[in-house]
């Protein structure tokens, strides 16, 4: 199974690809490491920029798309443009796509930690948080499986 595990900062979807199978996962390169909304405002911004999420998806045979939930409200809520980008993914056609809450991928990390220390994936700093919600969500599917 692969997975596309996103978080949303701002105007930017930080992605990291993830494939696992028989308990072992691989880290697949991937021509970006996130994506743009350039104009929020207008629904050919956003068309755009789920377009380019879809072209990921499909040339890199994404199973399934992951994105780290965001809080509505509070001091730590997200902004408007992130859950209009958020909307955008989720309604990306033929491509399954989830939200992963917080307590959900503590839970998750406690029962199964990461195998191996962040540091040492060659990933850059910023995609740690996808790089997890790609990792809880395949411990996800292989706990139901």
């Amino acid at each position: 199974m692969k997975v596309c595990g996103i978080e949303i900062k701002g105007k930017e979807a930080v992605i990291c690809l993830l494939s696992g199978s028989k308990g072992l996962f691989e880290i697949s390169d991937c021509r970006v490491r996130s994506v743009v909304l350039k104009d929020p405002d207008t629904s050919e911004g956003l068309r755009a920029f789920q377009a380019t999420v879809a072209k990921l998806a499909e040339d890199y045979q994404i199973n399934k798309i992951v994105i780290k939930e965001r809080l509505k409200k509070g001091k730590f809520a997200g902004g408007a443009d992130g859950f209009k980008m958020e909307a955008a993914i989720q309604l990306i056609e033929n491509t399954e796509v989830e939200l992963m809450p917080a307590s959900r991928s503590k839970e998750l990390l406690k029962a199964q930690p990461l195998p191996i220390a962040f540091s040492e994936t060659e990933l850059k700093a910023f995609q740690e948080a996808a790089f997890i919600t790609a990792y809880v969500a395949i411990i996800e599917v292989k706990k139901t499986v």
